[in-house]
C-alpha cells in the first residue's frame, strides 16, 4: 500500500507528541504536524492523504476550519479530535463533512488508530474500484466495443461520439442481435456520467404487473411479498445512465406513467407518498418502428417525441459489407484464446461464402457460427465445410425483419447467387431479371460475391 500523508492540526505540544508517535508506529504513515489554522492552510498543497483536526485552536475554531478544508479538498477525510464530549457538536460536525469525531480521553490513541486503519481500507477500496472503472472505460471505447470500418457503422460511431458531449435521451433502433445495447454502455463509458452507473433493464422480460416496482421501486408492504423497501431502477442509476431496451414493449399504462417521471423529474414508489428526485441520462432502444406504432395507437404520441431525442440507427449486418469478415476474424480468435485453444485461420472461401449470406440473426448469429466453425474445424484453418449456416427458416421467418423491400431483395439476391456459384446468367434467368441489374447491385456492394 502506498504511503499516506496525514496531517496532525494539534496546538497543545503534548498531546500532539503522543498522536505523532502512535500515527508514526505505521511505516507507511509520514505524519507532519501543524500548530494553527493558518499553518495547514497555507500547505494543502502538499495534497495530505487524511487529516485529523483538534476543535479548538488558537487561531479559529474547529467547524470554521472543517468547512475550509471541506472547500478545498472535499475528497480528504478529516477526523476532529475533540476535548468536548457533547453530542450536539459531534453530530453538527459529523453533518459538515468530518469523517469521524474523536473524544480526547484514555482511549483516543486506540480510537484514533481505528478510524485511520478504516480510512486506510476505504482509500484502497475506491482506488480499486477507480481503477476498475478506468479498465472498463478503456474496454468501451468505440473502436474496442463495435468492431467495424463501414461506411454505415462509421455513421452511427460520429452519431455516438455526438452523444458523449451532452445528456440529450438517445433511441436506438435496430433488428435484433445488432448490438443496441453496446451502442449504450459505449455512449455511457464515454460521457460525463462514466463514474456514474449504467443500469441495463429490459422491458420485455419483466411481466407488466412488476415493472412498475422494477422502475420507481416499492415501499414495505405495498403489495404481497414486499417485505422491505426496495430502491428500483431509476434510483440506481441515479447521476449516471438508465438503458430501456426494447421500450416498444411497455404498456401504455406504464407509458403513461413512465411520461410523468421524466417530465417531473421525480418519482413515488409503489406504495409510498414521497416524491424522490432523479437526474439520470436516459437512452432506449427498440426493434420495432416506434413511429408506426403511434400510428396504430400502440405507443403514446407524446411519450415517443420525448425519447426521440437523438435517433441512431444500428444497420443489420448485412448492409455492413466487409465488417462481417472482420467480425468473423475477430470472434474465432477470442473463442480460441477463451478457450486456450491454437490461433486458427479463415480461409478465402469462407470469407466469399459470409459475405453472399444474409444473417438474419445479424452479430449474434454471426458470433455463434464463428464460434461452431472453430470447434468442427479440423487443422489451422477455418473452411467452407466447417461453416454452418441456419437453413430452417421458412418464408414467415423470413418476413418477420419486416425490412424493406430493397433490402429483401438484396437477401434474395444474395441467397442465389451463393445457391447458384456466382452464375449471373442463371440467377437472372432463375428470377426472371436482367443481368444488368444484378452486375449493378454487385458494382453499388450490395451484394457481396466471390
Amino acid at each position: 500500500m502506498e504511503t499516506s500523508k496525514i496531517f496532525v492540526v494539534e496546538d497543545d505540544d503534548w498531546y500532539a507528541k503522543i498522536l505523532m508517535y502512535t500515527l508514526s508506529l505505521n511505516p507507511d504513515y509520514e505524519v507532519i504536524r501543524f500548530k494553527s489554522a493558518k499553518e495547514v492552510l497555507a500547505s494543502l498543497h502538499l495534497k495530505p492523504s487524511i487529516i485529523t483536526l483538534d476543535y479548538s485552536l488558537p487561531d479559529t475554531k474547529g467547524p470554521k476550519l472543517l468547512k475550509q478544508l471541506k472547500e478545498r479538498l472535499p475528497d480528504v477525510p478529516v477526523v476532529v479530535v475533540s476535548g468536548q464530549e457533547d453530542i450536539t457538536t459531534a453530530v453538527s460536525l459529523l453533518k459538515e463533512g468530518a469523517y469521524d469525531y474523536i473524544v480526547k480521553d484514555e482511549n483516543t490513541k486506540e480510537n484514533l488508530w481505528k478510524v485511520i486503519h478504516h480510512i486506510r481500507d476505504h482509500i484502497s477500496l475506491k482506488k480499486q474500484i477507480d481503477d476498475l472503472r478506468e479498465e472498463v472505460e478503456r474496454k468501451y471505447t468505440f473502436d474496442k466495443i463495435i468492431k467495424g470500418n463501414s461506411p454505415a457503422i462509421q455513421r452511427v460511431f460520429r452519431l455516438m461520439e455526438k452523444a458523449t458531449s451532452n445528456n440529450i435521451t438517445v433511441s436506438i433502433t435496430g433488428e435484433t442481435g445488432t448490438g443496441k445495447e453496446l451502442v449504450a454502455k459505449a455512449i455511457h463509458y464515454n460521457s460525463n456520467q462514466k463514474k456514474k452507473s449504467f443500469v441495463a433493464v429490459n422491458v420485455a422480460a419483466i411481466p407488466k404487473e412488476l415493472i412498475e416496482s422494477e422502475l420507481f421501486g416499492h415501499e414495505k408492504g405495498a403489495f404481497t411479498g414486499a417485505v422491505a423497501r426496495r430502491i428500483g431502477k431509476f434510483e440506481e442509476a441515479h447521476k449516471g445512465t438508465l438503458f430501456l431496451d426494447e421500450i416498444g414493449e411497455m404498456d401504455l399504462n406504464m407509458q403513461a406513467k413512465l411520461l410523468r417521471v421524466l417530465q417531473e423529474r421525480e418519482l413515488s414508489r409503489v406504495g409510498g407518498n414521497e416524491l424522490v428526485k432523479i437526474d439520470v441520462r436516459l437512452i432506449v432502444a427498440t426493434h420495432k418502428n416506434l413511429l408506426e406504432e403511434v400510428q396504430q395507437n400502440n405507443f403514446r404520441e407524446d411519450l415517443y417525441y420525448r425519447l426521440l431525442g437523438l435517433p441512431i440507427v444500428v444497420p443489420p449486418l448485412r448492409e455492413r459489407g466487409s465488417d462481417i469478415i472482420l467480425l468473423a476474424k475477430y470472434f474465432v480468435e477470442q473463442f480460441c484464446k477463451e478457450n486456450k485453444m491454437p490461433p486458427l485461420k479463415i480461409s478465402p472461401e469462407v470469407n466469399k461464402k459470409l459475405l453472399q449470406y444474409p444473417f438474419p440473426g445479424n452479430i449474434r448469429e454471426l458470433k455463434a457460427m464463428a464460434e461452431l466453425a472453430a470447434v468442427m474445424a479440423n487443422g489451422d484453418t477455418i473452411y467452407p465445410e466447417d461453416i454452418t449456416f441456419n437453413t430452417t427458416r421458412n418464408t414467415a421467418d423470413f418476413l418477420l425483419n419486416e425490412t424493406t423491400l430493397r433490402e429483401y431483395n438484396q437477401m434474395i439476391l444474395r441467397y442465389f447467387l451463393q445457391k447458384y456459384d456466382n452464375n449471373v446468367l442463371l440467377v437472372a434467368q432463375k428470377l426472371d431479371i436482367g443481368k444488368s441489374t444484378i452486375y449493378r447491385m454487385i458494382k453499388n456492394g450490395e451484394v457481396g460475391v466471390g
